[in-house]
């Protein structure tokens, strides 16, 4: 691992420690800067990752930092300001719009090097939406977590390319390891979940919001070949009750209510990708990266999706698993069928050319790395 300057403080900012890329992806950091040396510091309204935050060797500041409020915004600058001055800090790394916009004020105040990035596409339907989310390009040194975001920040914010820096996310491969998998593990999610002995398991893993791509899912699960495959949907709703109520109408109109399972959050997800056949990425727009393909694939399991966004770069089609097109249902249930039929030498030809692909290209190691060295670069 890489080496900080003696002394060196980082302070990551965003809105809260609950679940996600996001949340998952500062706590790795956390533990790289604690492992090169540095002090990591945390500043987010709290949440379920905090003690993994301390775990790793950094210090969680609870603010108010999901607020979108112009007025809150400014004084969390004047917050963040006082914080840098009294702990000393180098660098703040902001990896949400919100909490960014407090940050940059805070850095400008204080010389304090300036880090963002940007981790999805964000919506610009609104007006003014566009200056809003463009804090996320301020960076000194902006990380773009695929080349698909790389290409967002240099047509729609007009970033120089030499201030960006292409970082994909990564996982574990030691943690994501099908071996390291026990069969208990397996066996109490799958008695937990309900799942039926023998019949082929289909998977998303995603929170239940509605571009994540659950219905179009579940309008596959209707039009496939094989009727006894069963659907699990690994996510939590984070409040959106009427979304997933309207998911269960939807399977209930189809026919397929007996063929889904809502499994909600998911604290062990090696042991959860074991049990799917085919893990499915349904995004009817376009992610960042998707870190779940990469899960997956880590973990030797097919993976079935659209074929726009990060996951066209972390999917090669027919050889590490399959890309249809955004929102086709009918196309989605072919290859689902598809990869379910695969035999059992070919199932496993796959799941060992994903698996290197990840390990050669997508690991936490390497993301951890690079990261290091973005801060290195900017402390000179």
């Amino acid at each position: 691992m890489l080496q900080l300057p003696p002394g060196t403080v980082v302070l990551q900012v965003l809105p809260r420690l609950d679940t996600g890329g996001v949340e998952r992806g500062t706590v790795e950091m956390v533990q790289a800067i604690a492992a090169a040396g540095g002090t990591a510091l945390v500043a987010s309204e709290g949440g379920r990752l905090v003690a993994a935050v301390e775990r790793a060797g950094g210090r969680h500041i609870t603010m108010r930092m999901a607020a979108k409020n112009p007025a809150v915004i400014w004084r969390n600058a004047s917050r963040l300001a006082s914080l840098i001055r009294a702990e000393s800090v180098a660098i703040v790394h902001a990896r949400s719009r919100a909490p960014a916009w407090s940050a940059w004020l805070a850095t400008r105040r204080t010389g304090a090097r300036f880090v963002t990035t940007y981790h999805g596409v964000y919506n610009e339907g609104l007006p003014g939406k566009r200056r809003y989310n463009a804090v996320m390009s301020y960076g000194e040194r902006v990380i773009a977590i695929s080349d698909y975001v790389a290409a967002v920040l240099t047509g729609r914010h007009g970033v120089d390319p030499a201030r960006i820096r292409v970082i994909p996310r990564g996982v574990d491969p030691a943690l994501f390891d099908p071996d390291a998998v026990s069969a208990p593990r397996i066996a109490r999610l799958a008695q937990a979940w309900r799942l039926p002995d023998g019949a082929p398991t289909v998977m998303l893993p995603a929170r239940l919001t509605r571009w994540k791509g659950a219905s179009v899912l579940i309008d596959a699960l209707a039009l496939m070949d094989r009727r006894d495959a069963c659907c699990v949907l690994v996510g939590a709703a984070q409040g959106r009750d009427r979304f997933a109520a309207g998911l269960e109408r939807q399977a209930a109109a189809l026919g397929v209510s007996d063929r889904l399972r809502f499994a909600g959050h998911c604290d062990d997800m090696p042991a959860a990708l074991m049990l799917a056949d085919v893990v499915v990425s349904a995004s009817t727009e376009p992610e960042g990266f998707g870190r779940t393909v990469i899960e997956a694939q880590a973990m030797g399991r097919p993976v079935v999706a659209t074929d726009h966004g990060g996951a066209a770069e972390t999917v090669a089609h027919l050889v590490t698993g399959w890309r249809v097109p955004p929102g086709d249902a009918a196309a989605m249930a072919q290859a689902l069928d598809h990869a379910l039929q695969l035999a059992p030498e070919h199932r496993q030809a796959l799941g060992e050319r994903a698996r290197a692909s990840v390990c050669a290209h997508y690991t936490t190691a390497a993301m951890q790395a690079a990261t290091l060295d973005v801060y290195r670069e900017l402390l000179g």
